[in-house]
């Protein structure tokens, strides 16, 4: 009986972490999506020569190729995590 309970309580325990869990998720995507802002991705020098010299499009230019090399390690790595994750779980990859 005592075994019982104790695995109810666990149980309990485990989905009610679940839950907070997802509900802090959706919080924090709300947040992030209810207050958006627009990231300078230049660094000092880069930023003082493209506005010099007046032109919009390389600038803009200069900006989506940092973000794409910013991006691409952290896609690699968030592959990387989702692999080991599902190995150690016992999924088939």
């Amino acid at each position: 009986m005592c075994i019982d309970r104790k695995n109810k309580i666990l149980d309990r325990y485990k989905s009610s972490t679940v839950l907070s869990t997802k509900y802090v998720a959706i919080v924090v995507l709300i947040i992030m999506l209810c207050f958006p802002f627009e990231a300078s991705s230049q660094c000092a020098m880069c930023r003082a020569v493209l506005e010099s010299s007046g032109e919009n499009s390389m600038a803009e230019g200069i900006n989506d190729g940092i973000v794409y090399l910013m991006a691409i390690p952290y896609i690699l790595v968030a592959f990387l995590f989702y692999f080991v994750y599902r190995k150690l779980k016992g999924s088939p990859a």
